[in-house]
């Protein structure tokens, strides 16, 4: 049922007859508005995630200009309004450790202010899913607008991915294979704008995620940052969502459950960040969802990587937008979608499908085509992951997809930065390396460590993969057999805090099974000997992350922010 004027909450804040609501009126003229320029119209909250330091986001401030005109001109009153910007490079520990923040922070700034509607704005890994997730909570209508992936990388004639080549050029730099002058002219040439990770890393898989979910005009997580389609993006959407308000299109009604499966299928089709499993999972936790880590695999052995993209394939998000962009690409996926799902336009996922091309087949493969047939991720279970752990096949090396070795144990990664490159150390191609307390509060925050370095030793000898496993995350732009996400997390006494070195690991990724080589027995007695750690906070948002933060195969949500009970709104005194 479409609102009137009347029904709207900034009403509750600005029509009353009293003195509150004068202050109100008074204090939003003292920002040089006119009375008519807020009265009687929509509110509209932009949450932007700008900042100078967050290189993917320093766009936005202006971008917020676009989105601005375009409220006004559809006769709402716009207030732009800062949030935390997760910028994946420079936040430490990890940006993981502050998307629940962001979550809180997107929430309350909704919650307490005169605000109808919501423009989010961000981009970078952490902020898509932390933006969503407060918005869900929240749940008055909202549009997600990505920043936009960076433009393509080139040195020396060859396409370079962000992330995805930095780990490879730096492990030749290590084997002695890059000169210190290619490295830094390297430094300069591959990031050539503003904006995301170029490659199918976690950014690029959550705006994909985001507009599949509905959340976004369609076509909006493919078009680069610095494509003056994304001016036009944001004033579009600007518009639309003024009249989103009246419609009450709310984010609960697009995030169903055939909603969030629709992006699993999406997700598993691009080749995307094993850490979309984790948001998906903590998005669809706060619309009262179940998201198990079964279904994931489930999708990923039915429908094969389509998107040539890295690190799975060889192009890059500038290709994928030019190739017709995610759209194209859900037009193979038709048969495998609820296509009845809606969108902030208004219109169903099948609607906004018609007479949309492919321009590239090669950038947009055919099911039968596949770009390989190892699939997006891997649920493993065992006696080191009784509650799960992931893999991303596709981007790992199919001769150590049923592997067995030695376990060569890293307490922290401290430890493993101070011995990984020594000489002597006891390791081979064979060996299975594992870095614990490298979890959700371990870490802490649960950093992108799960890409263990090769030893130096090894790549001088031409390794370039081993078996690697950890309770930490991967960058998606990352690559190579990694066991990721290991459920209970060491650091809270799981199984992985009782791997010794020396021990014999067998990893067999087609039947999903991780299992260490000890007895019942020696695992209970192993068990019986360990002692917990102490906190790694005493105070502040750290010990409150610690207390209350789920583990991996629940999202890494907090427990007092999941499911989607109704919070009243604030009273007006």
């Amino acid at each position: 049922m479409a609102k009137r004027i009347e029904d709207l909450r900034s009403q509750r804040w600005f029509a009353p007859d009293n003195m509150r609501a004068f202050a109100h009126r008074q204090r939003t003229q003292q920002t040089g508005y006119k009375r008519s320029d807020f009265m009687n119209r929509p509110v509209i909250g932009i949450i932007n995630t700008w900042s100078d330091i967050s290189t993917c986001h320093t766009h936005l401030r202006e971008r917020a200009q676009f989105v601005k005109e375009g409220i006004i001109r559809a006769g709402g009153y716009p207030l732009e309004m800062p949030a935390m910007s997760l910028g994946e490079v420079m936040v430490k520990p990890t940006t993981m450790m502050y998307r629940n923040f962001l979550a809180m922070e997107t929430e309350e700034l909704l919650r307490s202010h005169p605000i109808d509607g919501a423009i989010l704005m961000g981009g970078c890994d952490k902020t898509t899913p932390g933006l969503l997730m407060g918005a869900i909570s929240m749940n008055i209508p909202a549009i997600y607008i990505p920043a936009g992936a960076s433009l393509n990388g080139n040195f020396k004639g060859e396409k370079i991915g962000t992330g995805t080549h930095t780990r490879k050029y730096w492990d030749e730099k290590r084997a002695g294979n890059l000169s210190d002058e290619d490295w830094l002219e390297l430094e300069a040439k591959m990031t050539r704008s503003v904006g995301t990770c170029n490659t199918m890393g976690t950014a690029s898989s959550l705006t994909s995620m985001a507009e599949v979910l509905g959340f976004c005009l369609p076509g909006s997580a493919t078009i680069p940052a610095a494509d003056s389609a994304h001016q036009r993006l944001c004033s579009l959407a600007g518009e639309r969502i003024t009249k989103m308000v009246f419609e009450d299109l709310t984010p609960k009604t697009l995030a169903t459950k055939e909603a969030f499966e629709n992006a699993i299928v999406t997700y598993v089709a691009l080749g995307g960040s094993t850490n979309g499993i984790i948001h998906l999972i903590a998005m669809a936790g706060r619309a009262g969802i179940d998201l198990p880590m079964s279904l994931f695999d489930e999708w990923a052995r039915k429908v094969p990587v389509i998107a040539n993209l890295m690190p799975a394939g060889e192009y890059l998000m500038e290709d994928l937008f030019y190739a017709g962009g995610l759209p194209a690409l859900l037009t193979r996926l038709k048969d495998f979608l609820h296509l009845d799902q809606g969108n902030v336009n208004g219109r169903t996922l099948g609607e906004n499908l018609e007479g949309v091309e492919i321009y590239n087949e090669d950038v947009i493969r055919s099911l039968d085509n596949p770009v390989n047939d190892r699939g997006t991720i891997g649920v493993i279970t065992g006696n080191l992951c009784p509650d799960g752990a992931v893999c991303k096949p596709s981007a790992a090396s199919p001769h150590l997809l049923n592997h067995r070795g030695k376990a060569l144990v890293f307490e922290n990664h401290a430890q493993m930065n101070a011995q990984i490159d020594d000489p002597d150390l006891d390791v081979d191609e064979n060996t299975v390396l594992v870095l614990k307390n490298a979890g959700p509060i371990g870490g802490p925050g649960m950093p992108e460590w799960g890409g263990l370095p090769i030893p130096k030793k090894l790549l001088q000898k031409g390794v370039r993969d081993m078996v690697r496993i950890s309770d930490a995350r991967m960058s998606g732009t990352h690559y190579g057999t990694c066991i990721l996400h290991v459920a209970p997390e060491s650091y809270v006494g799981g199984p992985l805090a009782f791997v010794q070195t020396g021990d014999w690991i067998v990893l067999d990724v087609e039947k999903r099974t991780l299992n260490l080589e000890i007895s019942d027995e020696e695992m209970a007695a192993r068990k019986a000997a360990w002692a917990p750690p102490p906190p790694k906070f005493a105070r502040g948002y750290g010990a409150m992350f610690s207390t209350h933060v789920t583990q991996a195969n629940e999202g890494c949500d907090f427990d007092f922010l999941q499911g989607d009970a109704v919070i009243d709104e604030p009273e007006i005194f």
